[in-house]
């Protein structure tokens, strides 16, 4: 059952981590945008004890790009770890539930 969740979410998780990857020129306040949204949805996934370390990784790779000044890079990987906090939360949300319909043998 779990691999069946795994399977499920991998899709999805694509799909968003894809399509965010189709973002022009990106300034300052897009970043900044962009990282908060990611660091609510990082916020979510850990209030359901569900956080993922990728991540975190995603984040910091965000925050390095933006002092460095690669917005772009910055955004994709803000975008990118959004992306994967939904996932962490989707996945704690259908499994909270799954267990019931496992079979006890």
């Amino acid at each position: 059952m779990r691999n069946g969740m795994v399977k499920t979410a991998l899709p999805l998780l694509l799909l968003i981590a894809g399509a965010t990857f189709a973002l022009a020129e990106g300034s300052e306040a897009d970043f900044k945008a962009a990282y908060a949204a990611a660091e609510a949805a990082n916020k979510e996934a850990g209030s359901l004890r569900n956080p993922w370390t990728v991540t975190a990784q995603a984040l910091a790779a965000a925050k390095k790009a933006a002092d460095a000044g690669d917005f772009d890079k910055a955004i994709a990987s803000s975008k990118e770890a959004e992306a994967l906090a939904k996932a962490s939360i989707f996945q704690a949300t259908s499994e909270k539930e799954a267990w019931k319909a496992l079979e006890i043998r």
